[in-house]
């Protein structure tokens, strides 16, 4: 499996606007929407070994967070060279998992292209002014290396930002498959 790091936005980047169809209740989601709170966005797909491998934990996220942040997964694989990642196969993961979050499907890449996201998994931390505060990996569990699949990274960004205590600015990239880009 080759490795894919995401793109280490600027920290304070506004988060993008989007309004994108969920694939288990098959209502829109429109950012804009979003309460008053934290959003986490992040990019995950059904086929991707390195998404299956923290399915698990981003159950758990969803379980100790949705209350404090609004929690988004959007899928932007192509679908013709990549139909395990249909909208069927995203709510059938999603169902298996207990995905209690909106599960988007990004048909025209458009909403990836916005957030500059380069990989599955992929995290974008926003503050309660949508402005990213972290962009990098849930931790360092990937595969086959034998570390934890705890989140801690990530959960340090958001309970940092929960407590209002600044977020270390040296951050790791996500690593995973490469978003499937359509030709």
């Amino acid at each position: 499996m080759s490795l894919t790091p995401s793109y280490m936005t600027p920290l304070g980047t506004e988060m993008p606007a989007f309004l994108l169809p969920e694939v288990v209740s098959g209502s829109d989601i429109d950012s804009g929407s979003f309460e008053d709170k934290p959003v986490l966005v992040m990019f995950i797909c059904a086929h991707c070994p390195y998404v299956v491998h923290i399915e698990s934990q981003l159950s758990l996220l969803s379980c100790d967070y949705k209350d404090r942040v609004n929690l988004i997964a959007v899928s932007s694989n192509d679908i013709i060279s990549h139909p395990q990642d249909s909208p069927e196969k995203l709510k059938a993961q999603s169902e298996k998992n207990n995905f209690d979050f909106p599960y988007c499907f990004d048909e025209d890449q458009s909403v990836a292209k916005a957030f500059n996201a380069q990989c599955t998994p992929d995290f974008f931390l926003f503050d309660n002014q949508k402005k990213l505060v972290y962009r990098g990996q849930l931790d360092n569990s990937r595969p086959g290396n034998d570390f934890p699949i705890d989140g801690k990274d990530l959960r340090k960004a958001i309970d940092l930002l929960l407590n209002k205590q600044g977020i270390s600015e040296n951050q790791l990239p996500s690593m995973g498959c490469n978003i499937k880009w359509r030709q």
